[in-house]
This record gives C-alpha cells, sequence and structure tokens, in this order.
C-alpha cells in the first residue's frame, strides 16, 4: 500500500517530511495511509515570506479584489471537489458528512465573496459607523476605519473538519488583505493539503498569500507581533496553553479560540409528543449524534425536556437511533462512519466512563454493535449512545465532560428558568437550540441564556423546512461563545472580515475624511463636472461632483394637488387649524414626499443616458418644514461608487434640499445604477 507523503507549502516550496514525521492511519482500517510532518521547517522564513512578499501583495488589492479572487477559489474547488471527497472517506467520513465539510467550506468562500462585493467598498479602508461631529461647525470630524494587520493570520485548525475548518477562517483573513499560514491537525492534514494544492495551483492567490505546516508549528507563535493573529480550534487545554505563552501575552498578540462546547437542546414545554416540534426536536438529536459520528464543535451534548416528557423523548430518540447503519463511510448504506482515529475512540470511551458515575446508558453499547463493510475492532467505530441523568441539579461532570463522539445526555427540567438554568451549567457554549412553537418561550430563553450562548438556534413547524440545523454555523452569522467555549469569535459576515483589521479612530476636516475613506463627507470640497452628472458615465464621475440646481416655490395648490393625487390627506397638509395644533408644524405643510418628487424634478436629466434605474433611497430625513410660499432648491453630491457588474456600478448621491433661507428641509442618499 502506497503511503501519501504530506508535504508542507513554505516560503514557497513543498516541503516533504522529514525529522519528526508522524505516521497516519485510516478511521476505517487502522492500516498506515500516510505521513506528515518536518521539524526542520523554518518558521521565521515562513512569517518573512507572508509578510513580506504576501501581505504588500494582498493590500495592494481592494476589498473587491480579493473577493473576486475567493469567488474564484471556490469554484476552482466545486469542479475538483471529487477528490477531495474520495480522501476524506478514509477520514470516517460519509458523503453526507463531505457535505457539511468540503461543500459547506466552498459555500463560505461563495459567501464571503459576495459580501465583499456587496457590503465592503471598492477600495483599502473599511468605514466602521458613521461620521462623528467633533466641533460646532462641522470642521473637525471623526470616523472609525479599519485596515489590514501587516501581519500573519496562523490557523490552528481542528481533525474533524479538514476543508471547512481551514476555509473558514481562510475566507475572513484573505478579504481583510492579510496571509495565512495554515496547520490543521495532523491525523487529517492529508485533505487539507489536497485542497490547498488545488487552491495554488489554480495560481489565484498572490505569492505568500498562502502557507501550509504538516505537523508542528515549531517556534513560529513565539516569533509573532502585534500585527498577528493566531485562530485556533481544539481543545481547552491546549488552548490554554497556547494563549498564555508569555510572548503571546508581552506581544498582546490576537488570540481567537473555540474549543470545548456542552451545547445543548431544549424542548419547549409547549411541544406534547403529539406535536410537530417533538418530532423536529427528536430529529434534530439524532442527526447531531450521527453526523461525522458526532464530531462536530456544535454537537448536543445535552437535552433538555421537561419532567414530563423525559421518557418520551428516551424512547423516540432510543427508537430513530437503532435505525442508524454504522460502517464502511463509502457505502451509500451507511449513515454513521468512523470517528477519525483510534485515539480519539479511546478517548471518547474513557470520557463516557466519566459521564456514566453521573447518568445512565440507556442505548447503544459500546462492547457489542455491528459495523457493516469493516472490522470494528481494526476501525475507530463506536455506536451511536444515549445516557439519562436523573439528576441534573446534583450532577456535574454530565455538565462539563465533552464526550467528542456519538453521545448525548438527556435531563429533565421543571420549568423554563430551570431549563435556562442547565443549559447555562455548561459554562458557555457555541450554540443552544430550542424548539418551540411560543413566541414568549422563545424570548424567555433569548433572555435566561444568551449570555452564556454563542447562538441560540430556534426552530419550530413553521421554519423547520428550510431551517439549516441546530449544528450549523453559517457564515452570516457569529460562531463562537463565551467562556469554556473560547470567548472567541469567527465568521459573521463582515465582523469576521475585520478581526484581521485594526479598528483606527481617525480625526480631521471633512476632506480628510473623503479622502481616506473614498466616500464623500458632508462639510468636503465639491467638484464641478463639465456636465450634468446624469450625462456621466459611472468611471467618469469623480467622488465630491456636485450639481446645484434651481429653486422651486411649493405653494398651497401644489400641495392640494398631491393630496388629492395621492389620497394623502393628513391632517398637517389640509387642515389649517388641525395643524396649528400640532406642536411640530406652524399651520399647513407640504407633504415628505412632494419635496422628495419635487427634488427629483429639479436635478432629473430626463434624456436617455447613463443612469440605468434608480434603486432606492437611504436615511431619509425631514429637519424643517415647508410652508406654502417657501421655495426649495437641491445640492446633489456623488458620495460614493461601488462596482456592480461589468456593465453597470451603483452610484450612492447625497442629497440635500434647502429653503430660500439655506435651511436644511430634507436629507437623503439616493441610488441609481449607472452603466460604465
Amino acid at each position: 500500500m502506497t503511503i501519501q507523503q504530506v508535504s508542507s507549502f513554505a516560503a514557497g516550496d513543498w516541503v516533504k517530511p522529514g525529522k519528526g514525521a508522524r505516521e497516519i492511519a485510516s478511521a476505517i482500517t487502522g492500516d498506515p495511509i500516510a505521513e506528515a510532518g518536518n521539524a526542520a521547517l523554518d518558521a521565521q522564513a515562513m512569517l518573512d515570506h507572508a509578510r513580506d512578499v504576501g501581505g504588500p501583495a494582498l493590500r495592494r488589492m481592494t476589498f473587491h479584489d480579493r473577493a473576486r479572487m475567493l469567488k474564484a477559489l471556490a469554484i476552482h474547488l466545486g469542479q475538483h471537489k471529487q477528490a477531495l471527497y474520495d480522501l476524506s472517506f478514509d477520514t470516517g467520513a460519509t458523503q453526507k458528512d463531505h457535505l457539511i465539510d468540503i461543500d459547506g467550506g466552498i459555500g463560505t468562500l461563495f459567501v464571503f465573496a459576495s459580501k465583499g462585493r456587496r457590503e465592503m467598498p471598492d477600495g483599502h479602508v473599511y468605514l466602521d459607523g458613521g461620521v462623528e461631529q467633533l466641533s460646532r461647525d462641522g470642521s473637525f470630524l471623526g470616523q472609525h476605519v479599519c485596515t489590514p494587520l501587516q501581519g500573519v493570520g496562523v490557523h490552528i485548525n481542528a481533525y474533524n473538519f479538514p476543508v471547512w475548518g481551514m476555509l473558514e477562517k481562510l475566507a475572513p483573513t484573505i478579504l481583510a488583505g492579510v496571509p495565512a499560514i495554515v496547520k490543521p491537525a495532523t491525523s487529517t492534514c492529508y485533505v487539507t493539503e489536497a485542497c490547498v494544492r488545488l487552491m495554488l495551483e489554480a495560481d489565484i492567490l498572490p505569492a505568500g498569500a498562502l502557507q501550509f505546516v504538516a505537523g508542528g508549528l515549531g517556534d513560529m507563535l513565539d516569533r509573532l507581533t502585534c500585527q498577528d493573529v493566531v485562530s485556533f480550534t481544539g481543545s481547552a487545554h491546549t488552548a490554554l496553553k497556547l494563549r498564555s505563552a508569555p510572548h503571546i501575552l508581552e506581544n498582546s498578540v490576537r488570540f481567537v479560540a473555540e474549543q470545548d462546547s456542552l451545547n445543548a437542546s431544549i424542548l419547549g414545554p409547549d411541544a406534547d409528543p403529539d406535536s410537530p416540534e417533538f418530532d423536529l426536536f427528536v430529529k434534530e438529536v439524532c442527526r447531531e449524534m450521527t453526523a461525522k459520528a458526532g464530531q462536530k464543535c456544535t454537537a448536543i451534548r445535552r437535552i433538555i425536556a421537561p419532567n414530563d416528557r423525559v421518557e418520551a423523548v428516551i424512547e423516540a430518540v432510543s427508537a430513530r437511533l437503532a435505525k442508524t447503519t454504522i460502517g464502511d463511510p463509502r457505502k451509500e448504506t451507511t449513515r454513521m462512519g468512523a470517528l477519525v482515529s483510534a485515539s480519539q475512540k479511546r478517548d471518547v470511551l474513557d470520557k463516557i466512563a466519566v459521564l456514566g458515575r453521573e447518568a445512565e446508558r440507556v442505548f447503544g453499547n459500546p462492547d457489542d454493535f455491528a459495523v457493516d463493510g469493516a472490522d470494528p475492532e481494526k476501525g475507530a467505530f463506536l455506536p451511536p449512545m444515549l445516557f439519562h441523568c436523573a439528576d441534573p441539579d446534583g450532577a456535574q461532570r454530565v455538565h462539563d465532560t465533552e464526550a467528542f463522539g456519538p453521545v448525548s445526555t438527556v435531563m429533565g427540567y421543571r420549568d423554563l428558568d430551570h431549563a435556562m438554568a442547565l443549559a447555562n451549567r455548561g459554562e458557555g457554549s457555541l450554540v443552544t437550540s430550542v424548539i418551540t412553537h411560543d413566541g414568549d418561550v422563545a424570548r424567555q430563553a433569548v433572555l435566561g441564556a444568551g449570555a452564556y450562548h454563542g447562538r441560540i438556534y430556534l426552530n419550530d413547524r413553521a421554519s423547520m423546512k428550510e431551517s439549516t440545523g441546530h449544528g450549523s454555523p453559517l457564515p452570516h452569522m457569529v460562531h463562537g461563545g463565551p467562556g469554556r467555549a473560547g470567548g472567541g469569535e469567527e465568521l459573521g459576515g463582515v465582523r469576521g472580515v475585520t478581526h484581521y483589521m485594526q479598528r483606527t479612530a481617525v480625526q480631521g476636516s471633512p476632506d480628510h475624511l473623503t479622502a481616506i475613506g473614498g466616500q464623500w463627507v458632508p462639510g468636503a470640497a465639491e467638484v464641478k463636472g463639465p456636465a450634468h452628472p446624469f450625462t456621466r458615465r459611472f468611471g467618469e464621475l469623480a467622488i465630491g461632483e456636485t450639481l446645484h440646481t434651481a429653486a422651486r416655490e411649493v405653494t398651497l395648490e401644489d400641495i392640494e394637488h398631491f393630496a388629492e393625487f395621492t389620497g394623502d390627506t393628513f391632517y398637517a397638509h389640509m387642515d389649517a387649524e388641525a395643524a396649528e395644533r400640532n406642536p411640530f408644524f406652524p399651520g399647513r405643510v407640504a407633504h415628505g414626499y412632494l419635496l422628495i418628487s419635487f427634488a427629483a424634478g429639479l436635478f432629473v436629466e430626463p434624456a436617455e443616458g447613463p443612469v440605468l434605474a434608480n434603486t432606492g433611497l437611504d436615511n431619509l430625513r425631514f429637519m424643517k418644514p415647508v410652508e406654502p410660499g417657501d421655495s426649495v432648491k437641491v445640492r446633489l453630491t456623488v458620495k460614493k461608487k461601488t462596482p456592480r457588474t461589468e456593465d453597470y456600478g451603483e452610484i450612492r448621491w447625497h442629497v440635500t434640499m434647502t429653503n430660500q433661507d439655506d435651511e436644511q428641509v430634507a436629507e437623503y442618499d439616493l441610488l441609481t445604477m449607472n452603466a460604465y
């Protein structure tokens, strides 16, 4: 049998296993299939390559450039994912498990690529929040901005998701403009190496943007600076050892940890055994116990149900688990494969012995179970095992011991406050789910348990068909949790990108902030264009280009005509005495939307041109009422430009309407799509 040589990719070269290499066995057969590790890797050379080559190349690109790279990587991996599937079977994963890991990782790249194009600028600085006025006349302002760290992201990943675990960290790191050094768990690093090779062979990333370590990092963490980030997924013991290293603490190196998590699922008090919610609860529990053989950081470890429904839950979960076919993950009939290794199997057996001191095993026997198509003695197979803790208040180990495999414990609660208290006994988790059709139960759960859990997953008959599941971290939402879960945070859309950036408070004039952010700030210099801005294409318009319109008088006839035409006969527009009793109006006033319509009439160029569509208004505010006889005029300024496709881009216009006394009466952002 050929033993795969899992190489590292360091400072631009592939380095084969060497001194200190470790043998890797198949989870199915126990036979050696690969070796990895090389104690001779030059950690400083890798860091220098990332900082001096990869970082500058990434930072020269805009957010949109980097988003396009992520999309290209996702497409390329999607075209070659079968090769990753074929390798991943030896980790014990089934084809359905591959969809979570490999397809889930590719999907994460797509999401960050999309968010980079939709929610971030085609520039180099990300604006975090609005402008703060720091002076009376608006000449001195403040703005929080985010810029890429000038170091490297060191990603230390767990064995259970060799592809998703890498890509969910890599996507926001690259989008931020920071190079990455990826170090997966050795037991499944052969799958990660294949994925890295695919990405590098695609020649999409610039040199130095991605490096890969198969085996140990050596003294790399002792060489990091305040510009670097360590993102770790693994055990609490290892996380504590790494994050408390003197060098990490002395240099304030950012350290993000996702570690042990005693996740819970709570059956709402309204969900009786005949309800759709009860069936949903049982399905979720069984899926989380058997997917990836329970080796998921988000798997359900504690099943919390009303006291009078505990027996029904045990019976229903046991009956469903009994249908689980355990076997060679390559067989189509297999519903649960093996644990990743013999050592992991031993660890789970040790942990269930601990749980057994406080809970009774009510389903699954590790000494007597069938395995289809493989030898249970040679492979790392275990059956799903369900425990029942009759005294969850007096117990301790069921709330602090995670058997990282197909294991979960049922416990009862008296009332909803008791259920929340039990869930919180885990001292911090990645996710807790609440299955209920009662909105008040959902609200109480969030208020009672939100502080202890990174995500609360609510589901019922209304959302069950479309929901993604208790155990599915989504790139749009935060993944992480307090306390025992590590206190870290990953994903969460653009939030995840900013973890690899420095937030800086910038103070200066409107012109300064406009130059830094690439977005016009009121008070900054205006640019006079050579023609009406609606006659100019996307690429021709300059930030700050401004049009000042003529004035238009607003008459009583205008107001009455608008009211009759639209049906908006609100008393402030039509009844003088009633309007005068209103503390906001001096008498009859113009409709706000009449003013917006007049504004368009003042600044629109009616002839066919590069403006393709008006797609909306943002931040509309009315500051001062307009009375009959007042006149209004408009200032229209190019505030921001965002490319959307090869044919057109979005222009955000700042629109200000003032009256005859130059007092501001309305303000908003107008969005149009303009042809290139």
